[in-house]
Parts: structure tokens; C-alpha cells; sequence
């Protein structure tokens, strides 16, 4: 049995938002680890529309908090996605976090999470394209395209290898699975409903890189 608590740091995807039964994908792979006869905390600290600048100015006050000495921890950063939106406000109109500046940051917080123990890097997913731009916050319009995330997913792979760091990508498998599609399309285009989530927990927990938490003991 591995006695671990997790903290998942990133977006709206993080929290699990559209997922009617407010499980999301983070407390899904806790339960299927906790039926493996693991004792997982689950620590879901991600905030809705935040990109990698607004993570890293709150992640390590919150492991900090959460995350204790002589107790097994570990991080996930589930981040991006809102990096590569574009966003068009009154005052501003662009892309949210540069390519470039995004895989500063990212690549900081995962070299310093290492102190906490051990950081895994899940990278962005597909939207719906026909249901692009999101348009839930008044006066903010954030537009997601498919070609763009891509982007920004292979960069991350690279960087990932780069600092090896375990990357799973979930834009390539995601993006030809017509479940996962359908999942968007009952929910707003970007988040999937639950159904989503279980496809989204069901590739993580088979990741070698979240395998490597649990069955490396």
C-alpha cells in the first residue's frame, strides 16, 4: 500500500467543471487508486481560467500548506490550455501566455515541485471547434483552437523530456475519439460532462508516469 497526498494544480479542466457529478477527473483517479488499497489525499487545487502566471503565483504557498514533511507527496500540473486561448477583453486583445513565457513558467514550477516530490505534467485537451468562443465571463470573450493547443501540446512534450518530467498527452488520443467529442458537445465546447472525465481519468491511470506513484513501492 502506498500512503501518498497529491496536490492537482490548474484550470477549470482541473476542477472538473461541466462534469454533473462534481467528481471531475481528479477525484476519480484518487477513488481508483483508493480500490487498488491505496491511501490517497486528494488535493484538487485547480481554479477556473487560470493559465500558468496565475498558478505560479499561488502553487507553492498551497503545497505548502497541504503537502508535509515525512508524508509521501507528489504534484500534478494540469496546465496550459488557457496559455494558448485567445482573449479579448475592453482594455486587451491576444493570446493569454505567450508559447514562450508559458513554458518559462511551467518549466519553473515543475523544477521547483520536485522539492515536494515527485511532478507529473498533463498536458491540454481538444475543444469543439463550431463551439468556440466561450463567452461565460461578461465582458471577456476567450477563443480556443484546436491548431493552437497542438502547438502548444508538442512544445510541452519537448519541454517535459527536456526537464524529464512524465508528460501525458491527452490532446492526440482525445482529439480521435468521437466519445470524447460527444462529451464536449453536452457540455459547452471546451469542458466535457462527466462522461469526459472518465475518459480523461481512465488514460490517466494508465499512464506510466501516474503508475510510477503507486507501483514502483
Amino acid at each position: 500500500m502506498v500512503q501518498i497526498r497529491i496536490g492537482f494544480f490548474g484550470d477549470s479542466i482541473t476542477h472538473g467543471t461541466g462534469d454533473e457529478t462534481l467528481l471531475g477527473w481528479t477525484l476519480r483517479v484518487g477513488q481508483a487508486e483508493v480500490a487498488r488499497g491505496h491511501d490517497v489525499t486528494v488535493y484538487n487545487l485547480g481554479v477556473r481560467a487560470d493559465t500558468s502566471e496565475l498558478v505560479d503565483a499561488r502553487w507553492e504557498a498551497e503545497c505548502q500548506a497541504r503537502l508535509k514533511s515525512g508524508v509521501a507527496s507528489a504534484n500534478v500540473f494540469a496546465i496550459g490550455i488557457n496559455d494558448s486561448a485567445h482573449e479579448k477583453t475592453e482594455s486587451r486583445e491576444g493570446r493569454r501566455v505567450d508559447l514562450d513565457r508559458s513554458l518559462d513558467v511551467i518549466g519553473r514550477m515543475l523544477t521547483k515541485a520536485k522539492a515536494f516530490g515527485p511532478a507529473l505534467w498533463i498536458g491540454p485537451t481538444p475543444v469543439v471547434k463550431d463551439m468556440m468562443p466561450i463567452t461565460r465571463l461578461p465582458g471577456v470573450v476567450y477563443d480556443f483552437q484546436n491548431d493552437v493547443i497542438d502547438i502548444y501540446n508538442q512544445a510541452y512534450n519537448a519541454k517535459a523530456a527536456e526537464l524529464d518530467t512524465p508528460y501525458l498527452d491527452l490532446f492526440t488520443p482525445l482529439g480521435a475519439d468521437p466519445s470524447w467529442t460527444a462529451a464536449l458537445r453536452k457540455s459547452d465546447g471546451l469542458h466535457p460532462n462527466s462522461e469526459g472525465y472518465i475518459l480523461m481519468a481512465d488514460h490517466i491511470i494508465g499512464w506510466a508516469g501516474w503508475r510510477g506513484l503507486f507501483d514502483g513501492e
